[in-house]
């Protein structure tokens, strides 16, 4: 049987190969980039406990690279009501855990190379052509497209694009990307803070906070060029005086947008992570539920004589709805429920975050459901 084709060599396409790989899937690795292009990478990702336990599980958990979350503090600006979740009610260490995405990419990188698992940079895929027993994939070259027989085309980057039961919504939004440098510890803290003009997450990085700051498209295009101390202005003011901001550095941003592919596999090909779904960032589930699309593929492809089979392929994708669509619909609610500005929400709202702190039940349910996606499960 022919192996299994990976599109991209970014930290779901690395871990993806070594699920597979450990089960003793013959897989080979693709990516349009040169290979040190990943290595550039300027993201900063946060990763739940669940996602621990799959990177775990392929040796590849980066432990020392990782700054951990043990507490989350969410709150509403301009009105009352506040939640706090804390690991040690949940019994763990932490409830999530922040690094550079490049540090990630190299632990994959030498893993991936350690097991001898074929990997093409420069070798960029533009088209799948399957038939009944594989699929090729025609990559561009410099004189002539080079080919490769798969038994299954799993693509794991990009963006959902040109898919036929594809659901979109633009949230008219960038997020603001920044490490900034702060006056006191952290200890550990995160903030998800709500505004009207958009929420500001504060995740806890190395001795620093990385902000993912979200903002209307006219307000953001006003700071996107704006010199850093503009910039830090403009975010203290719009976070407020919980934590005090002493500097600036690696700035970024991007459009914000719910795209989703409503079936994510096709005839030999199934799409994971971004080119499967791409949330708005508020609930901090993107990498982590594209590692659980790659968990559930793993298991669903463990005994499978034929990977690339439709009945396999179908079993699958109708297993990852559930999670998918709950991620989506969970995130999407959140902006649409604190971005509203109607009469007497801000209260309701401020009543529903009070009931959360006060309601240990349901505060442990959501965080199970945060951790290990629909199922709560990793």
């Amino acid at each position: 049987m022919a192996d299994i084709g990976i599109v991209g060599a970014g930290p779901l396409g690395l871990a993806t190969a070594l699920l597979l790989h450990r089960q003793g899937q013959a897989v080979r690795i693709f990516d349009a980039r040169a290979a040190d292009a990943p290595l550039t990478e300027s993201r900063v990702l946060a990763l739940s406990e669940g996602s621990r336990q799959i990177l775990r599980s392929i040796d590849a958990w980066p432990e020392r690279l990782c700054t951990p979350i043990r507490h989350i503090h969410v709150s509403q600006q301009g009105a009352p009501g506040r939640t706090l979740m804390d690991a040690a009610e949940h019994g763990l260490a932490a409830l999530g855990y922040v690094l550079p995405a490049r540090d990630l990419i190299v632990m994959l990188r030498r893993k991936v190379e350690a097991e001898g698992i074929p990997l093409h940079f420069a070798s960029p895929v533009e088209t799948l052509l399957p038939d009944a027993h594989g699929i090729v994939l025609r990559i561009a070259g410099e004189d002539r497209p080079q080919e490769h027989y798969c038994s299954l085309a799993l693509c794991c980057e990009g963006s959902v694009r040109n898919a036929k039961d594809m659901l979109t919504h633009d949230y008219r939004q960038r997020a603001l990307l920044c490490r900034a440098s702060i006056a006191a510890p952290h200890n550990n803290l995160a903030y998800e803070r709500f505004t009207p003009a958009g929420p500001v997450a504060l995740l806890p990085l190395g001795q620093d906070y990385a902000v993912v700051w979200t903002r209307a498209l006219d307000e953001a295009d006003a700071l996107l060029d704006a010199p850093d101390a503009d910039w830090l202005a403009a975010l203290q003011t719009h976070f407020g005086t919980r934590v005090r901001f002493t500097g600036i550095s690696e700035r970024a941003s991007y459009p914000l947008a719910l795209k989703m592919r409503v079936n994510t596999v096709g005839e030999r090909t199934v799409w994971l992570g971004n080119a499967a779904q791409t949330l708005h960032p508020v609930a901090g589930q993107g990498l982590n539920l594209a590692l659980r699309d790659a968990w559930e593929l793993a298991d669903a492809l463990r005994e499978a004589s034929d990977p690339g089979a439709a009945s396999v392929l179908r079993a699958y994708g109708r297993g990852r709805q559930l999670d998918r669509f709950a991620a989506a619909g969970f995130s999407d609610a959140l902006i649409r429920t604190f971005g509203s500005s109607l009469p007497g929400l801000p209260f309701v709202r401020g009543l529903g975050l009070a009931a959360l702190d006060a309601l240990p039940p349901l505060r442990r349910f959501l965080a199970r459901r945060m951790i290990y996606g629909a199922r709560a499960l990793p």
